[in-house]
């Protein structure tokens, strides 16, 4: 990643479209993310779940090739028609594709040929946003460049999986972090909420993913949540009791999964002489004990929320409790590419529900009442994953700052932990 941090905000040039300053800031700031990338690095797969950063940067250009050129522009010619099935990801509508598994042995096209693709279609883009647009149009090209954001933090979490497993542990952004000057952190504390018959879901102003609505009512009863997510000090302690070992802590699934994988400790984490260290985009660091726990699974969060004798809050919970919050924090803009200690260390209110770790739930992620998927391939989106994923919330840092608000819901499998995930526990009032 270059030095320079990606800019955290869009004011597009006199007498420019908001929309086509828009499209140019996220489309360069994915490029950003590879520029330091050798074609070697953009082209291994190191998992089933993970894509190698080629695919990422060719599927988000597909994306606006296919949905938007394709059905705008007059007689548009593909780039490469042989695309529409390599990077085509899960759109059974738009026809067969390349296996997700198989995606790290397309050695060709190269990182250069890839980046030319994008470069022919953004022409076109360009071409076609100097015009004005309908709302159904600027709404789709919208959706695209959340999705293109979406996959900003998919490559960055990707390229971290990829990395550690050399075994040089190679660091993706080598430049050493600036010291965090701030207080001794704040204590923890468990901060109360009312309840009651509250709206959950976004209430239409500006972008939303279709899974985020339509807003309903909820009825919560009292509960708290901690101020703070979980820390690394934190996690030592579930360790060091035996939290790992203890089955009765464990989900039936969560405890096999332990089992069968020798889970000991998050993901990425190596115990060297006594203490522990673990993988970061910036290589092997020392675990920061005020810092919160990442890189753990919902069955990790769960069975630490009950070692400490509390749950996971719901998603609704979660989000009227950060309703009000500002959507600032530690993102990819910061520069940072890890989750820091709190640095303002203010009692009182909650801390850090944005940026540094999505925090796990304990809710499915299951549509709203009322959802209906949209008509058409994008109606494949979102709610064809609505089955045996669970709900994160609040972003990482790795997620772009303009891309998050309160009503975001991501989602993944109980036992993926690759993304930089983490906890914050809650408990009846």
């Amino acid at each position: 990643m270059p030095t320079s941090l990606l800019p955290a905000s869009v004011v597009p040039p006199p007498h420019e479209p908001a929309l086509l300053a828009q499209y140019r800031h996220v489309r360069a700031a994915t490029e950003a993310l590879v520029a330091d990338l050798s074609d070697a690095d953009a082209t291994v797969q190191s998992m089933d779940d993970a894509s190698p950063a080629k695919w990422h940067l060719a599927h988000t250009t597909w994306f606006f090739e296919e949905f938007v050129l394709a059905a705008r522009v007059p007689d548009y010619e593909p780039v490469d028609a042989q695309y529409r099935y390599l990077f085509n990801s899960y759109y059974e509508a738009v026809g067969a594709r390349h296996p997700r598994p198989r995606r790290g042995m397309l050695t060709r096209p190269t990182l250069d040929e890839v980046l030319a693709y994008r470069e022919a279609v953004d022409d076109a883009m360009q071409e076609l946003l100097q015009a004005a647009q309908t709302d159904e149009e600027a709404a789709l090209i919208e959706l695209g460049l959340h999705h293109e954001q979406q996959h900003q933090e998919l490559l960055l979490t990707d390229i971290l999986h990829l990395f550690a497993q050399n075994p040089l542990k190679p660091a993706y952004a080598p430049e050493p972090i600036a010291p965090v000057i701030a207080e001794p952190r704040a204590e923890p504390e468990w901060l109360r909420f009312e309840g009651g018959l509250v709206e959950i879901g976004h209430d239409g102003e500006g972008f939303a993913f279709d899974c985020e609505g339509p807003r309903h009512r909820v009825f919560l009863a009292p509960f708290q949540l901690r101020s703070h997510p979980v820390s690394n000090r934190e996690w030592f302690e579930f360790i060091e009791d035996g939290g790992y070992g203890s089955a009765g802590l464990w989900l039936s699934d969560g405890w096999r999964w332990v089992c069968d994988n020798g889970i000991e400790a998050p993901q990425y984490w190596e115990a060297r002489e006594g203490t522990w260290w673990q993988m970061t985009l910036r290589g092997m660091q020392p675990v920061d004990p005020e810092s919160p726990v990442t890189h753990i699974s919902f069955f990790e969060a769960d069975a630490f929320a009950r070692w400490a004798g509390c749950r996971l809050p719901t998603e609704a919970e979660w989000e009227h409790a950060a309703a009000r919050l500002p959507a600032t924090g530690n993102f990819v803009e910061g520069g940072a590419l890890r989750p820091l200690p709190d640095r303002q260390n203010t009692a009182g209110a909650l801390r850090q529900m944005f940026g540094d770790v999505w925090e796990w739930t304990g809710s499915a992620y299951l549509p709203y009442p009322g959802f209906r998927p949209s008509a058409g391939a994008v109606g494949e989106y979102n709610g064809k994953f609505m089955s045996s994923q669970m709900v994160l919330r609040g972003g990482s840092c790795v997620t772009p700052e303009s891309h998050i608000r309160a009503t975001y819901r991501n989602f993944f499998y109980p036992h993926q932990r690759w993304q930089f995930t983490g906890v914050r526990l809650a408990d009846e009032a």
